[in-house]
């Protein structure tokens, strides 16, 4: 069976990917919207893990609305939130079986609710697995702490392919690099070298 995760080359997407791996075809894809080359760290990932890469393109307007949403909120999750939940929709119309992404349990954004999960299921004909739901941030640390090498740092500083890198991109075009301070908080971003 075919599965597409979206994924960002970081321990969370990373280690999905080696629990989905027993049980499905897995190819890590990273959506996009075309405004850096941040794809990019990702296929490393990928290839320093041993899956199959692939890029998907997502509607640019939605990271324009979602930067907006961002600046008005003054945060970014509900921006964030906008992004995936239209990330997963978009990779769900590829040829595939299924869809899955690397939430965890107690992640704030994004999250996915079973209605959505339910919709996103039901429209598309795939079924949408989140292998890492059940797990706290505790646990995930630990099973990658044992099965991947992994660099950690500030946000600005180490590479990814999430959303938040090419919204801060457009944040950072359209407001300056003060909108970009006041919108996201400093936080630390990982970014996974290969297996241990």
């Amino acid at each position: 069976m075919d599965l597409a995760l979206c994924y960002s080359g970081g321990k969370d997407s990373s280690l999905a990917a080696l629990v989905l791996d027993r049980f499905y075809d897995v190819t890590l894809v990273t959506a996009h919207f075309g405004v850096t080359d941040d794809h990019e760290h990702a296929r490393r990932a990928a290839e320093a893990l041993g899956f199959p890469f692939d890029t998907h393109d997502l509607d640019r307007e939605v990271a324009l609305e979602a930067v907006e949403t961002m600046r008005a909120d003054g945060f970014p999750r509900n921006g964030i939130q906008r992004v995936h939940e239209h990330a997963l929709e978009s990779v769900a119309s590829r040829d595939v079986d299924a869809v899955a992404d690397g939430t965890r349990r107690d992640d704030r954004v994004p999250s996915v609710s079973r209605a959505f999960a339910q919709s996103l299921e039901d429209r598309h004909g795939v079924d949408y697995i989140s292998p890492l739901s059940g797990f706290g941030r505790g646990a995930v640390d630990r099973l990658v702490d044992a099965t991947l090498d992994v660099e950690s740092g500030p946000s600005e500083e180490v590479p990814k392919a999430d959303y938040e890198g090419e919204l801060r991109a457009l944040l950072r075009e359209e407001a300056g690099d003060d909108a970009v301070a006041e919108v996201f908080p400093e936080h630390e971003q990982t970014y996974v070298r290969g297996k241990r």
